[in-house]
């Protein structure tokens, strides 16, 4: 038997349980895989949340969308994926779990360099954060705004932006800002009048030429669209019902939005060759055993965590 989380309704995080599974057996094109360390993302609770619908003939909801683990058994047709290989993939269905089945075709090899935690904590977010920057255009000469610079795609979005070339100011609270510093970023505190601290910051920079949002907040869209002259050079990935009026890119999974499917599978094999590097860090703000995934989905739900959330089965 595995372990696995599962939902067993529509609510808030006390609807999650730990439950025993089957051990399942891979088939045609799949692997098994032992999991060390899956990721924590937005998209785990809105699954149960309500945020997409409350069908019951959905429940119990298997959780978790990216892990990194140890190759178990290959299914027939899996020639080039030997077991006890490390690997790391997104696009997972039931990633919360002692044992998970994969599509090969979806793994990618975990680099040496990394920690399983970082590891399960690279591609979803880091995707998104590619999918930001191409979806507007980010490159050498610009002045990229990133607004919650501090979280888990936040991060990557100043990292990656800098890899490219720009020049980044980052908005975040004030106990972030040396860590932004570290990372190539002018950071400003966000609040009453940010849109001022942002053009002081800028300075010699010059204008601001892109906005990223991954908070939602109304303060960092009117601030974005205030500073940034072309609006199709700003982008949210959260703040969907406030941007629908503003002409700017809503990027992710909310209605409306472009998913950017193609350019984030196209990005993956670049953020493992990134990371492996060492040239794109992954902040684990936490980890936790699978008993406390309610914990941190309370904690993701509260939006103040410094990188990434991480369960340890």
């Amino acid at each position: 038997m595995s372990r696995a989380v599962v939902a067993t309704a529509y609510g808030g995080p006390e609807v999650l349980s730990v439950v025993d599974v089957a051990v399942p057996e891979p088939g045609p094109g799949e692997v098994l895989l032992d999991v060390r360390a899956a990721g924590v993302n937005p998209i785990d609770w809105k699954l149960y949340s309500g945020a997409f619908g409350t069908d019951p003939a959905r429940l119990p909801i298997r959780l978790g969308l990216e892990v990194a683990g140890v190759v178990m058994a290959v299914g027939p047709g899996v020639e080039d994926i030997p077991v006890g290989d490390h690997v790391i993939a997104t696009g997972v269905h039931g990633g919360y779990a002692e044992m998970v089945l994969v599509p090969a075709a979806r793994l990618e090899p975990k680099p040496a360099r990394i920690s399983w935690a970082e590891a399960a904590g690279l591609l979803l977010t880091g995707s998104a954060a590619w999918h930001t920057l191409e979806a507007t255009g980010a490159g050498a000469g610009d002045v990229v705004l990133v607004h919650g610079a501090s979280g888990s795609v936040g991060r990557f979005v100043v990292q990656l932006a800098r890899l490219r070339g720009a020049q980044v100011v980052a908005t975040a609270s004030e106990a972030t800002h040396a860590d932004l510093r570290a990372l190539g970023a002018v950071p400003v505190t966000y609040g009453p009048g940010l849109a001022d601290r942002v053009r002081e910051a800028t300075g010699a920079l010059g204008p601001v030429t892109v906005a990223i949002d991954t908070v939602g907040t109304e303060e960092a869209l009117d601030v974005s669209v205030e500073l940034v002259a072309d609006r199709s050079r700003i982008a949210t990935i959260a703040g969907f019902g406030h941007a629908g009026g503003l002409g700017i890119q809503l990027l992710g999974n909310g209605p409306g939005a472009d998913p950017g499917t193609s350019i984030r599978a196209a990005a993956i094999p670049h953020l493992v060759e990134l990371a492996a590097d060492r040239e794109l860090l992954v902040a684990v703000a936490h980890t936790y055993p699978l008993e406390e995934v309610a914990q941190a989905h309370r904690d993701s739900i509260a939006g103040h965590a410094r990188g990434k959330l991480v369960l340890l089965p």
